[in-house]
C-alpha cells in the first residue's frame, strides 16, 4: 500500500514546496548577501567597538566579549607567571617559614617543591597549614592535594573548561623538555576575560590608579601617568619621553613583556601582571633592595 503520506506532485508537474529548514537556508543567505557579517575575529572585534560606540552595547560587555574572543587564541604560556617568579613552598621549610611566606604573599593556595624549585610535589592550600598549628606533629605531606600538569601549549579555553569541571584553580606549566615553566590559576584565565579582578584586601590610593595589595606592595595600573607614580613613590621617572608609566616601562623591555617577567626603572621594580591587547594592563611595584636601603636609611 502506498503510503500515503508521501510527498505529491503539484499538477502542471510543478514539484512540491521545498521543505522548511531549506527555505531558511535561503533566507539566511539572503540576509547574510544584503547584510554580511564579519569574516575574521579582528571585523568581529571592529564590530563589538562599533555596537558599543552606537550605545547598543555597555563598554565593560564589549570588553568582556572581546576578551572571550581574543582567548580563543591564548594559550596558558602567554600568561603564566614564569617559574622565576611563582611563590613556592619547601617542604622542609619550619612550620615558622611557611606561615611568614604565606603571610607576605596573601595567596590561598601555593606549589610545594622537594630539593629543588623545578620538582613540584604538590599544592597547599592555605587553610590546611592551620591544622598544622594545631597538630604539630602532622606530617605536611599529608595536607597536599595532586598537582595538575598541563603544556605551554594549552588553550586557554579548554583550561577554563577543566578548571571548572575539575574543581581546580592552579595548575603547574611545563615547558616541551618537562621542566616547570610557570603558573597559571583559573583567576588568570578570567582576568582575559573580564580583567583584573581586585582583591579585597587592595587598598586603592584616591582615584591614581594605584593600590596597595595585601603584602604591602603596590598595583600599579599601565595607564597611569608617570607623575603619579613619582608622586606616590617619591621617585624620579622620566616624563619627557612618555606620559604614562606603561609606555615608559614597555621602552626598557624594549618588546611585549610576559606576564610575571620584572625590570627596573628609577629604583622601582616593575613586575607584569596582566597584559592585553600588547599592552601593560597592570604592574607590581616594589623599591629595587638598594633603594630601600636607602630609604630607610633617609
Amino acid at each position: 500500500m502506498a503510503d500515503p503520506h508521501h510527498a505529491r506532485v503539484a499538477r502542471g508537474g510543478d514539484r512540491a514546496p521545498m521543505p522548511a529548514p531549506e527555505r531558511r537556508t535561503l533566507l539566511q543567505k539572503l540576509i547574510e548577501f544584503v547584510l554580511p557579517g564579519p569574516d575574521s575575529r579582528d571585523q568581529l572585534i571592529e564590530a563589538l567597538a562599533d555596537a558599543e560606540h552606537k550605545e547598543l552595547i555597555e563598554p565593560e560587555s564589549r570588553m568582556m566579549l572581546e576578551g572571550v574572543i581574543r582567548m580563543a587564541d591564548m594559550t596558558a604560556g602567554d600568561v603564566m607567571v614564569a617559574a622565576p617568579h611563582m611563590d613556592q613552598l619547601d617542604i622542609d621549610a619550619p612550620y615558622e617559614e611557611l606561615l611568614r611566606t604565606v603571610i607576605a604573599t596573601g595567596h590561598s593556595r601555593f606549589p610545594v617543591f622537594e630539593d629543588r624549585r623545578d620538582n613540584v610535589i604538590g599544592i597547599l592550600l592555605t587553610k590546611d597549614l592551620l591544622k598544622l598549628q594545631r597538630s604539630p606533629g602532622l606530617n605536611l605531606r599529608t595536607l597536599l592535594r595532586p598537582a595538575a600538569f598541563i603544556p605551554e601549549s594549552k588553550k586557554l579555553n579548554e583550561l577554563l573548561r577543566e578548571f571548572r569541571s575539575n574543581r581546580n584553580h592552579l595548575a603547574i606549566v611545563i615547558d616541551e623538555f618537562g621542566s616547570t615553566a610557570g603558573l597559571i590559576t583559573i583567576e588568570d584565565v578570567l582576568e582575559e576575560i573580564v580583567g583584573e579582578i581586585e582583591d579585597e584586601f587592595d587598598e586603592k590610593d584616591g582615584e591614581s590608579g594605584i593600590y596597595t595589595l595585601a603584602d604591602g606592595s603596590q598595583r600599579v595600573a599601565g595607564d597611569v601617568e608617570i607623575d603619579a607614580v613619582n608622586e606616590a613613590f617619591d621617585a624620579r621617572l622620566p616624563t619627557d619621553e612618555f606620559d604614562t608609566i606603561g609606555g615608559l616601562v614597555a621602552q626598557e623591555f624594549g618588546r611585549v613583556p610576559r606576564r610575571g617577567e620584572a625590570v627596573t626603572v628609577g629604583g622601582l621594580v616593575f613586575t607584569v601582571m596582566l597584559t592585553r591587547g600588547g599592552a601593560v594592563r597592570w604592574f607590581k611595584v616594589t623599591r629595587a633592595p638598594e633603594a630601600a636601603l636607602g630609604a630607610d636609611g633617609a
